[in-house]
């Protein structure tokens, strides 16, 4: 048995110094160290030989796998070597792939033209609580809980007196709590309601806006909102005001603009009208001023607010509001 062992191990020896290739040594340590190897096949049989030659044999066959072992390891090494001397070196003149970068979400984009505008005009950018106490949602807007309009807003209710906030109306009453008149601030943010379809969905983005001081009139908002929408949509733009209700302002409008889907002609977008509402203001109602100890006798306003989502649908000609949450990559990549 010693013999053969060790003529085991001089063939392989052998035969493995002629191996240079990765899975050729894969290929030798199966037929001689593996599982069923010829190695591992001598060592079963030392069991069945006598008990006082098993010791120096068993000894013998250790010694042998490990010498095997060790050499086709180095054989691992060398031809590893070989294969790395291979591979061609990075050239370093050649240049650099850049990064994928990030863009901004057309919704940002829209809100940072939309807050720019204003700014420039003068107003000032605040900011408030996504979950709003009902208090400010809705009474100090001049919507007590028995008024009819809060069916209206399709409210996420949180509790009795906690909601999900419906606008960013409720920013108006924040700021004239802790800011003696005159006040001149937008307020963009997310705003939730119960409401989905290709123009709606249940969280939205808008702008709020408040600007109260003494002999401010209803031509100063048709003024500024008119202003703002040649800015965002062009000097030809064509809008109009219409007569509306918000429990909040009084005179009340809804402004409109021509459908740039469809171009007026009417489509799904705008309802087969040609238009499409895009926000809504008034003049700011003297009972809301009460909540906030505004004297109604000296102090006027106006107040307005927009969807963000419906005003970029216009400006890039989106039929679709549920593109903006989708995440599809073809969509986003156009901005």
């Amino acid at each position: 048995m010693k013999e053969q062992l060790l003529e085991l191990e001089k063939s392989a020896v052998k035969e493995l110094e002629g191996i240079t290739d990765p899975s050729g040594l894969e290929k030798f340590r199966i037929r001689y160290l593996g599982k069923k190897g010829l190695l591992t096949s001598f060592m079963k049989k030392i069991g069945r030989m006598p008990p006082d030659e098993r010791p120096e044999v068993g000894k013998l066959a250790n010694i042998i796998k490990k010498n095997l072992t060790g050499h086709l390891e180095n054989q691992l090494v060398a031809a590893g070597t070989a294969e790395a001397k291979e591979i061609p070196l990075i050239d370093v003149t050649l240049p650099g792939r850049e990064p994928l970068r990030g863009h901004l979400h057309p919704i940002t984009r829209v809100t940072n033209e939309v807050c720019q505008i204003f700014t420039d005009m003068g107003f000032r950018v605040v900011d408030g609580p996504n979950v709003e106490l009902d208090y400010y949602n809705f009474e100090a807007l001049n919507l007590p809980s028995d008024h009819p309009a809060r069916d209206m807003q399709d409210t996420f209710y949180i509790s009795d007196n906690v909601v999900l906030r419906t606008h960013t109306s409720p920013l108006e009453i924040r700021v004239m709590e802790s800011h003696p008149p005159p006040v001149c601030i937008i307020g963009p943010g997310k705003v939730y309601r119960r409401d989905s379809d290709v123009s709606h969905t249940p969280m939205f983005n808008q702008v709020e806006g408040l600007l109260v001081d003494k002999n401010v009139s209803f031509a100063d908002l048709k003024g500024t909102l008119t202003s703002f929408l040649h800015q965002m949509f062009g000097s030809s733009t064509k809008l109009r005001f219409r007569p509306s209700f918000f429990p909040f302002t009084e005179p009340s409008a809804e402004v409109d603009i021509l459908c740039v889907i469809c171009g007026g002609k009417g489509c799904r977008t705008c309802a087969n009208t040609g238009w499409l509402e895009i926000l809504g203001a008034g003049m700011t109602d003297p009972d809301v001023f009460k909540f906030v100890d505004y004297d109604p006798e000296v102090y006027s306003g106006f107040a307005f607010g927009m969807g963000i989502e419906r005003i970029a649908m216009l400006k890039y000609e989106i039929d679709d509001i549920q593109l903006f949450f989708k995440n599809d990559m073809r969509f986003l990549r156009q901005f």
